[in-house]
């Protein structure tokens, strides 16, 4: 879409008030890899959903023939990842590049979400969480699927249990525990040895 309907679109899904900084949520590869101006960081919590491979990647990581898995925020639980402070003049910059980068297939719903940050305040982000209705939300798949998905997927960024190295990666480098990855990424990787 031009950039005239982009933003419309965007204004339309995170409408925001004239002048004022925002946050952004990350709990992927926004994490280690914003690619956005911003004049603050720092871990925040985002209650009443997961970060999970819950989403089938047609592009990133894999194809529409060999869809890959990429993370997505589901619900129930929670879910610890970095907040990023925009300022209020990079607005247009920022969210142009976001809804490039995150609404390539759509398959995310972004909204203004509460989130605390590590200095307790709790701040209003902007935020994408997984579209349970889209075509590419792959839910909770059982551990056999999500590992052969993993170990297949190769897209434009590179292959897909890459992306899964460098999420367990950056987690423990920024000190944020996902039990659940680091048990994930063992899994692959007893896998991977079985792949002729």
């Amino acid at each position: 879409m031009s950039t005239p309907e982009l933003r419309a679109f965007y204004d339309s899904k995170l409408p925001l008030e004239e002048g004022k900084d925002f946050w952004v949520f990350g709990y992927g590869s926004l994490m280690w890899n914003p690619g956005f101006p911003h004049v603050e960081v720092q871990p925040a919590t985002l209650e009443g959903f997961h970060r999970h491979f819950c989403i089938y990647s047609f592009f990133y990581r894999g194809t529409p023939e060999c869809p890959g898995l990429v993370l997505g925020l589901d619900v129930g639980g929670s879910c610890v990842g970095m907040a990023y402070r925009v300022p209020a003049a990079e607005r247009e910059v920022v969210m142009d590049y976001l809804f490039e980068r995150e609404m390539i297939s759509g398959v995310y719903n972004p909204g203004w979400y509460d989130i605390t940050l590590k200095t307790g305040e709790i701040v209003s982000s902007a935020t994408f969480v997984a579209d349970t209705r889209h075509e590419q939300y792959a839910g909770r798949l059982g551990s056999e699927e999500l590992i052969a998905h993993l170990l297949q997927g190769v897209g434009s960024n590179g292959r897909c249990i890459e992306y899964l190295e460098n999420t367990v990666t950056h987690l423990k480098a920024l000190d944020i525990d996902d039990q659940g990855l680091e048990d994930l990424l063992g899994k692959a990787h007893e896998a991977l040895k079985l792949v002729p």
